[in-house]
């Protein structure tokens, strides 16, 4: 089953998530490599792709796992957990409808 990870950014975390980015991305190839990932990517500050120093407020990530508390604990793993990125974490099911 697919589940949509959906994270808040704390405020000033700009500096964390750069430097916790590459380890971030690796994790998000491996679901793609896996074939698991349907989507991934972050919420600029800004209606712009490129929010420049207004930087990032979350992201939102929905790949396929085995169970919700699966996708729980890969979710608090994240690099971005770590770096203390996220201030908080939803973990919702998802179903996908369409595309079909």
């Amino acid at each position: 089953m697919y589940y949509a990870i959906i994270a808040q950014d704390r405020p000033d975390s700009s500096s964390a998530r750069q430097a916790a980015r590459p380890a971030h991305l690796e994790r998000l190839r491996q679901l793609q490599d896996d074939g698991r990932l349907l989507v991934a990517g972050p919420h600029p500050a800004v209606d712009s792709p490129d929010p420049g120093p207004a930087g990032m407020t979350g992201s939102l990530i929905i790949a396929e796992f085995p169970d919700l508390a699966t996708a729980q604990a890969w979710a608090a793993a994240d690099p971005y957990v770590q770096a203390g990125v996220y201030e908080h974490i939803s973990v919702k099911p998802f179903v996908k409808v369409l595309p079909a």
